[in-house]
């Protein structure tokens, strides 16, 4: 990532304390074994921490350490990405990025407070069943009632949606306008059915609406497209930042591996054709680097280009991340495809983000539609 002011980099170091004394890897297969996501309690000491108001105005409780709350909660990310870390982080970011710049935002400040203490968690429900990730095309409708509106569809994939008190949807209203809605997790209509993760403890969610009342409606009609963009934006680079922290402890893990082991009486880094594998992965992780970082520049500067930006690190990352965990599962040989080591722990979140928020095809395309489209006519 870019580099860090020092505010930020003590800021990055108490993070990094923090997740080192409760966050190691070992508590996180405690919490598989107890079939647990994280701790509430260790949620709200992260975010007594400042981790959840990043994107807040100082002026609403929250407050960035920097100039830019997207850099320092990146930074943040790629923290979480040594020990790949539990907790709501990213839906409660994303919900808080559409909140803070909606319209209305005023009638929401009871709202981010709660989120901005921990006290209660928010997700964003922005995928549907059997479908690429289209967040501005739901299916799910919104009904005009007297009081609000009625909700109706259904949402899947959603982040710690068995464990949020506040789920931010996106549906259709009768005159065919995208909006947002906050709803109860406990609401009448809501359910929540928990799905099967290939993570260890990243829990997602397919959640129901069935007749949902609701009168928290998230900014204008007209914004609410970008709105969306801001949380897809944010989401992505998040995601991206912490691909980035897993992909290096990965490989310095792995380079370390490769000098410590012998075989033939060398170490395994005296062998050429395995230099070149490890060069390769080397130039994977630094040019993975170099887009999530020019991404995040984007995406924190509100730039007319932040989603192709944004689509590009995806892209980059979705193709070469796997690939790159997968070689150093190779390099260690036996030991690396067992239960008791690390490696496949990193290797189910970076399977799981390739997925997510889009896969490399998709962002592949976004980017082809957004350079035809600056495309001079013949």
């Amino acid at each position: 990532m870019a580099e860090l002011t020092s505010e930020t980099a003590l800021f990055v170091d108490t993070a990094r304390a923090f997740l080192d004394k409760h966050a190691t890897l070992t508590a996180q297969r405690e919490l598989h074994a107890q079939g647990r996501s994280y701790d509430p309690h260790w949620w709200t000491q992260a975010a007594e921490l400042g981790w959840a108001g990043l994107l807040v105005p100082e002026e609403l409780g929250g407050g960035s350490v920097s100039a830019s709350g997207l850099h320092d909660l990146t930074a943040i990310a790629e923290a979480i990405g040594r020990t790949v870390a539990p907790g709501p982080l990213y839906p409660v970011s994303t919900v808080l990025a559409g909140l803070v710049d909606a319209d209305n935002r005023a009638e929401h400040a009871a709202t981010i407070a709660a989120l901005v203490s921990g006290e209660q968690v928010a997700t964003w429900a922005a995928d549907e069943p059997g479908r690429a990730f289209r967040p501005h095309q739901p299916g799910a409708t919104a009904t005009k009632t007297g009081t609000g509106y009625r909700l109706n569809g259904v949402k899947d994939r959603v982040e710690a949606g068995a464990q949020a008190d506040l789920i931010l949807v996106g549906a259709r209203t009768d005159d065919g306008a995208l909006r947002q809605f906050l709803v109860g997790a406990d609401a009448p209509g809501v359910t929540v059915r928990p799905q099967a993760c290939i993570d260890l403890v990243k829990q997602y969610a397919r959640i129901e609406l069935n007749d949902v009342e609701t009168q928290a409606v998230v900014g204008s009609a007209a914004q609410t497209a970008q709105l969306i963009d801001r949380q897809a934006q944010v989401a992505i680079a998040l995601t991206c930042a912490e691909t980035v922290g897993i992909l290096d402890v990965v490989l310095a893990m792995t380079l370390e591996w490769s000098r410590d082991r012998y075989s033939f009486g060398r170490p395994l880094a005296s062998y050429q054709a395995l230099k070149h594998r490890l060069a390769d992965m080397t130039m994977w992780l630094h040019a993975g680097r170099a887009v999530t970082a020019g991404a995040v520049d984007k995406v924190a500067a509100r730039a007319a280009d932040a989603a192709v930006w944004a689509a590009a690190a995806k892209s980059y990352l979705g193709e070469h991340a796997g690939l790159l965990v997968q070689e150093c599962v190779q390099l260690h040989g036996g030991i690396g495809v067992t239960w008791e080591h690390d490696l496949h722990v990193y290797l189910r979140r970076i399977t799981l983000y390739a997925g997510l928020f889009g896969t490399a095809a998709e962002h592949h395309q976004a980017i082809s539609r957004a350079a035809s489209a600056t495309e001079p006519a013949a």
